[in-house]
Order: structure tokens, then sequence, then C-alpha cells
């Protein structure tokens, strides 16, 4: 119960971090790049709306643009309006005509616009932050407010409809946002150019108003744009519509846009739809216009509803990762970014736009943080087992064993092994006249020298019983020649113990010794015991014949089997003892000998 609730702590506190970055903002940049490769999408266009150009064609044959004169304006749209038949239903003028300046000019466009009452003139908000009264007689500061409006000179404004062509960046610099209307100081409320435009092509044909966009707080809504830059390829310069050659009949009761159209210009912007190409200002009013036409009005979701559809999202993906195989956990993370990406575009579809990377990028963030954590605690593990089998058998048979982890089986196996039981012979009649104290120091540094020859030899120690201890060779791993390691074990044993014996005498005025047996044959070698407690033993009559073999060995005497002796053949010194010895539960004629040596 407790680990479960470390676990879910730890599956709560990173969900609502990572919920929490997404909230503050961390991701807004690249998901909004990622949302304009999805979402935005060229479609196919009614052709209601055609551009005339202010295009580089122009600059050269009618001079800089700062130096045209509103005359040739005044006369572009009387070119339009030439032709009853071929009129078209509105003339947007992307351009400011702001302030009075040639009189005959300026009235020579204002009675021109007034003359056939079908052209929309552009008009510019500037925004920042201003008080604005709260109705209580108080103020408030609002961050977005138009500090400054310019319109056309009054002539012209009293004769045209307006509207706003203020493009609305997002912060990173991309246009994907249109700005419904401008609601003024004054009360007067100003609809995009798009908007006024569009109102005025709807009236011309006798169509209801078009349905409007739901808006964010400060009048946004979110643009789908039809065409990329320079999809508008039936642009018609405005040279040629003043020299008369472009064809009448292409305007016939169609919106008819004149605006920049060269870059020299600066009336371009980065687009949702396009970030590498900028698109021309008249070239967004006509993607707004076709957007309105359409009432293609796809909804941002808002954020609270999908950062609790992401906090739970990430708790589920949690416990998908953790401690789970790498593989299952990159198939989940695929599965839960690859199905999030569908219902980003299903919901699209519906009209409804959902934040493309919280999801995808929040459940990668979990999944290297669960993979990492689980790579640190399986190598802490294996460190763990690591030290913990090498207070059993030698570091290198560790090593080998981490290489073929199939060496070790949990159920067991049976093996050829080599048994080497060894009891300290006078230590229980010691321990009655010495201290505790006394005691366990003598037996930390027999015992020491027992595993010391035992690890030193590659053999596996399998247990200290008391004074006693058991190991065997052959097992986890095949040794070469297991039973002259196992004898030379025991043959170190005897010698270290005279030294250490001479010590002991010295100090304590006690000393001890060393009974060894030593018999091979066919065991079960695996982990007994229970799921919470096991131990890595052998078991079976091969262990068992090697204990009665200790038990029945005086102090400073090694007892070997029959097998053993002829596994060691003429390199070591035997003396049989033949069947004298006799061993609880084995039949007469067993044959025990005493290891004397070993040859060289």
């Amino acid at each position: 119960m407790k680990e479960l609730k470390r676990i879910l702590s730890l599956a709560l506190a990173a969900a609502l971090l990572l919920t929490l970055l997404a909230g503050l903002g961390v991701l807004d940049r690249p998901d909004q790049a990622v949302a304009d490769l999805l979402y935005q999408q060229e479609q196919g266009s009614d052709g209601e709306i055609v551009l005339v150009g202010i295009d580089q064609r122009a600059l050269e044959e009618l001079g800089p643009y700062n130096q045209w004169s509103r005359d040739i304006f005044a006369r572009a749209v009387e070119a339009l309006n030439a032709s009853e038949e071929d009129r078209p239903a509105v003339i947007g003028l992307d351009v400011l005509f702001i302030g009075e300046t040639v009189p005959e000019a300026d009235t020579a466009l204002a009675e021109a616009a007034g003359r056939y009452g079908n052209v929309v003139t552009a008009s510019s908000a500037e925004f920042g932050g201003a008080l604005l009264p709260d109705g209580d007689g108080d103020y408030y500061l609002y961050g977005f407010s138009p500090l400054s409006y310019d319109e056309p000179y009054e002539a012209l404004r009293n004769v045209t409809v307006q509207g706003h062509v203020n493009a609305m960046m997002d912060g990173d610099g991309v246009i994907r946002h249109s700005l419904l209307r401008v609601e003024l100081p004054d009360g007067r409320e100003v609809p995009s150019f798009a908007l006024a435009t569009v109102r005025k092509y709807l009236e011309a044909n006798g169509l209801p108003e078009p349905e409007l966009p739901r808006t964010d707080s400060r009048g946004f809504w979110y643009l789908p744009f039809t065409r990329l830059p320079g999809d508008y390829s039936e642009a018609v310069s405005i040279v040629d519509l003043l020299d008369g050659t472009a064809p009448l009949d292409h305007f016939r009761g169609k919106i008819v846009l004149i605006g920049p159209y060269a870059a020299g210009l600066g009336d371009r912007y980065t687009t949702a739809i396009d970030h590498a190409e900028p698109m021309y200002g008249v070239e967004i009013q006509a993607n707004t216009m076709e957007a309105i036409l359409r009432a293609d009005y796809p909804r941002e979701a808002k954020a609270a509803p999908q950062l609790a559809a992401l906090f739970v999202l990430l708790l589920l993906a949690f416990f998908l990762f953790w401690k789970r195989h790498a593989a299952f956990s990159a198939a989940a993370l695929a599965v839960l970014a690859g199905g999030w990406l569908g219902l980003c575009l299903l919901l699209r579809e519906r009209g409804l736009l959902l934040r493309v990377l919280w999801v995808p990028v929040g459940a990668a963030l979990l999944y290297l943080g669960c993979l990492a954590v689980n790579y640190i605690q399986s190598v802490l593990e294996t460190r763990r087992v690591t030290a913990t089998f090498q207070r059993y058998v030698a570091p290198e048979i560790v090593r080998e064993l981490l290489k073929t982890p199939d060496a070790l089986k949990l159920t067991g196996k049976t093996a050829e092994i080599e048994v080497l039981f060894v009891d300290v012979r006078g230590f229980t009649s010691m321990s009655e006249v010495l201290s505790p104290t006394e005691v366990v120091a003598i037996l930390n540094r027999y015992l020491t020298l027992i595993s010391d020859c035992i690890l030193k030899h590659g053999g596996t120690l399998d247990k200290f019983v008391g004074d006693a201890a058991m190991a065997f060779w052959g097992a986890p791993l095949p040794c070469d020649d297991p039973v002259l390691e196992a004898a030379r074990a025991a043959v170190d044993m005897i010698e270290g113990s005279k030294a250490l014996s001479d010590q002991l005498l010295a100090e304590f005025g006690r000393t001890v010794s060393f009974g060894i047996g030593i018999h091979t044959g066919e065991a079960v070698v695996g982990n007994v015991g229970s799921p919470k407690r096991m131990d890595y033993t052998a078991i079976g009559d091969t262990v068992n014949t090697a204990a009665r073999l200790e038990a029945n060995a005086p102090g400073g005497t090694i007892y070997i089997s029959r097998a053993v002796a002829d596994g060691l053949g003429d390199r070591a010194r035997v003396t049989s003892l033949g069947d004298s010895v006799p061993l609880k539960g084995k039949q007469a004629g067993f044959e025990v000998l005493a290891l004397e040596g070993l040859e060289g």
C-alpha cells in the first residue's frame, strides 16, 4: 500500500507539472507552428474575388507610389464602373486616403466613389493601453484599446463605407487571427475591411447579412486561409485597368480589391498558411472575405478543458510507461500521440481547434522521464544484485552472469557440482569461556578466511550456518576443473587456519581448527524459498553427503569421497579410510578418504 501511494503521488506530481507548464505557455510557439501545418490547408475558391494590383509594372509606368495622385484611383473606379452590365458588386480600396491632398484629385475620387455607391475604403486604428470608464464614474486600465483612428478625408468618407485594415499579428509575428471590429472611444463601431466589403457584396446581390464568427474578449477570431501567397494569379495590374486593356466582364458582379501588390511597398506579412512566403495585405483581405462568405469559423477550444484532459491523459500515460518494457511504452506513446492528432483533425472538420502538441509533447516528456527512471532503477538494481551476489561468488563469475543471465534460472536446474562443507572445531567450548565480543571477533576471522579461500578459487559461497559454511563449484556457471578448485580451497583453509590459530593463541589463549568434507555429484541448483525471501543454494543427496563427511572429519582434516578422489587422480595425496567412517544415511561400503595435500 505504501509503494502504491508513492507511485500514485509521483504520477500526480508529474502530470500536474507538465500540465502547469503547458498552461503557462511554454509550448505556445511550437504548438502554433504545428497547428498551422495541421489546420491551415489550401481550399477551392468560388472566384468571386478579383485583385487589381498596384504591382511593379504600375510603379515603373506610373512612377513612385508616394507620388501618385488620387486621380489615378478615381480613374480606376470609373473604369470598373464604365459598363453597367459588367460593373463589380463592390470595389474595395485597400489603400489609406488620410487627409486632403490636391483638391482636384480628392474631389475626383470622392465624386467617382459617390456616383456609383459601390466603394469601400480603408481605415486604420492604433492600439495601446488606455483608461476606460467602468460605468460607475471610475476608470480602469485596458491594455488593448484604440489610441488613434485614421480614416479617409471627409468628402470620401461621406460617400463610402469604411472598414479597418489592421493586420494584427500573434506573438510569434504570424497572422492567424482577424479583428472583427474596432470600437472607438466616441462609441462608433468600425467593422473590418473584409466584413464591410462582404456586407456590401451581399447587399448588392440581395442576400442576407453574413453569419458572424464568435470572437474572443478582444474581438479576434481564427482565420482559416483559403489560398497561398501568390495564388490569386488572375490579379490584374492597375495599369491594364487604366489603359482599357483589362476585360471588364472579368469583374462582373464580383468583389474587386485594389491594393499594393509589389514587394517594395512593404505591405507583406507572414501568415499561418505559409511561414516561408510573405502574403500581401490585399491577399489577406481576400482570404478573410472568403472565410466570411463561407462562414468557415473554426473555434479554438478553451484552455481549461484541454488542460483537464491533458492532466488525465498524462496520468494514464504514466502508468503505461512506469516500469514497462521500452517497446511497450514506445507503442503506447505512438498510440496516444497518434490518437490525439487524429482527434485534432476530426474536430477540425467539425469546427473545433485543439492544442496539437500539448498531449504528444507532454506524453513524450513523460515517456522519456519514465524511461530514464526505469533505466536508472535497472542500473541500481543490477548494482545491488551484483554487490549482493559478489558475497557468494567471485566477481568474475558475477560479471559472466550479467553477460549471460540465462545461466541463472529462478526455477533451478540440475547440475554436476562439487560441494564443500567446513566447520570450526572447538568453537562451542571456546565460546563458553570467552566474552561475546571476543567470540564474535574470533569467528569473524575464521569466516573471513573461509570466504576468501572459496572466492579465490571461483566457488559459490552458499551460506554461513553459525560457525560452519557451505560452498559449491560448477554452478551457476560451469568451471574448468571444479574438483581441483574445491580441493585447493580446502587445502588453503587448513593451511591458513594454522597461522590464524597461532595469532589467536597469543591473543586469547585459545585456538580452533577446521573440519572439511567434499563430495561431487548431481544436485538441484537455484533459488529456493518464498517470493519474499529466497536463497540461491544447492539441494540433494550430494549436498547431504558432503555435510556428513565434514561432520565426521576431525579438526585439521579434509574428508573426501571416492568420486572426488577419482576426479583429482594423481594430483592429490590421499589416504583411504575404507568404510571405517560410518556416514549417516549411507549404506555400508561407502569409501571415505583423507585428503593430505595436492601435488605442486
